[in-house]
C-alpha cells in the first residue's frame, strides 16, 4: 500500500498532458501512450465507480453530504490500488466541503500542481463545458463553483480560478511541486526535468526527450483524431482544441479581459501573468 500523489490543476488546465507525460516517461514505451488508458496508470478522484464500492446504489440518487461521507474511504482506498505511490487526477479545491476535506491529507504523498493563465483558461473552458466565454468568464469567478453527481462522476468542488490556484499553492511545502502550463509549452526540458526529479527520477536526456515528444500536443490531438478520447466532453467538438498560450490576444475582448483580470489578478501576478505585456511596457515606458 502507498500513498497518493494528487495531479491536481483547475480544469483545462493541462492536467491530462501532465499524465500523458508520467505514462511516456515511466513506461517508456516506443510510441506514444494510449490516451484512453490513462485510467489504467492514474487515478480519477471523481469516477463514480469507487465510490459506489461502499454503496452500490446509482449515483443520481447521492445527495453531496453522501459523497463526502465516503470520500475519505475512497482516498484510503486508492491507496490500495498499487503496491507504491499511486498517481490521482483532481480539480478539486485544496478546502473542505460540508465538513469533510476534499483532500485527505493522511493518504496523501504529496501533490503535483498545473497552473494556467486564467485568460486562456477560460477559452479552453467554454469549449469544454459548452458555454459562451462571457459565462465562463463568470463561472470561474464563482467562489463555490461545484459540479453535481451523474451517472459515471461524483460532484466535483473546482471554485473559482483564484480560489483553487490559492488553495493549492499558497503555502509553500517540499512535498509540492507547482509548474506552468506556459513553461511547460515554452522551457519543456527544464520543466519536465524538474517534474522528474521531483519524482525522485533521473531519466536520461534521450528518455525525457521522447517522453515530451511521445506526449506533445501534436502527438496527443493526432491520437484524438485518430481513435477518439473517452474523456471528451459531449459538450465539445474536441478535448484537445489548440494547446497554444496566449490565445485570449486573438479570442477575446478587451472587456472580456477586463473582467478576467478584475475576478483574478492576485493570484495572476503571482505566477507572471499580470501586468499584462503591454501594461508592464507602459509601465516601464518602454
Amino acid at each position: 500500500m502507498g500513498k497518493i500523489l494528487w495531479l491536481a490543476s483547475y480544469p483545462k488546465s493541462g492536467n491530462t498532458w501532465l499524465r500523458a507525460f508520467l505514462h511516456n516517461l515511466l513506461r517508456n514505451p516506443s510510441d506514444p501512450y494510449d490516451i484512453n488508458k490513462l485510467t489504467e496508470f492514474t487515478l480519477g478522484d471523481s469516477r463514480a465507480d469507487w465510490y459506489q464500492t461502499f454503496d452500490p446504489k446509482p449515483i443520481e440518487q447521492w445527495t453531496k453530504e453522501d459523497v463526502q461521507r465516503i470520500r475519505p474511504k475512497v482516498h484510503e482506498a486508492m491507496t490500495r490500488a498499487h503496491p507504491d505511490t499511486v498517481f490521482v487526477k483532481t480539480h478539486n479545491a485544496l478546502i473542505e466541503s460540508r465538513g469533510v476535506p476534499m483532500i485527505s491529507m493522511e493518504y496523501t504523498a504529496g501533490a503535483i500542481y498545473v497552473v494556467r493563465n486564467p485568460l486562456d483558461v477560460v477559452i479552453s473552458h467554454s469549449s469544454h463545458f459548452g458555454v459562451g466565454v462571457d459565462e465562463s468568464i463568470r463561472l470561474t469567478a464563482l467562489e463555490g463553483l461545484e459540479g453535481e453527481n451523474d451517472g459515471r462522476f461524483v460532484y466535483e468542488h473546482h471554485g473559482s480560478w483564484s480560489k483553487n490556484v490559492k488553495s493549492w499553492t499558497q503555502a509553500p511545502h517540499p512535498g509540492l511541486l507547482v509548474v506552468r502550463y506556459e513553461d511547460m509549452l515554452e522551457t519543456p526540458n527544464e520543466t519536465f526535468g524538474r517534474i522528474a526529479a521531483y519524482l525522485g527520477l533521473k531519466p536520461d536526456r534521450q528518455r525525457l526527450h521522447r517522453a515530451i515528444r511521445l506526449s506533445s500536443f501534436r502527438a496527443l490531438r493526432q491520437q484524438e483524431e485518430e481513435r477518439g478520447f473517452r474523456e471528451r466532453s459531449v459538450k465539445s467538438g474536441r478535448f484537445f482544441r489548440e494547446g497554444r498560450a496566449g490565445q485570449w490576444r486573438e479570442v477575446l475582448t478587451p472587456a472580456q479581459v477586463a473582467a478576467v483580470v478584475a475576478a483574478h489578478q492576485e493570484q495572476m501576478a503571482r505566477f507572471g501573468y499580470w501586468p499584462l505585456p503591454d501594461e508592464a511596457s507602459a509601465a516601464s515606458g518602454g
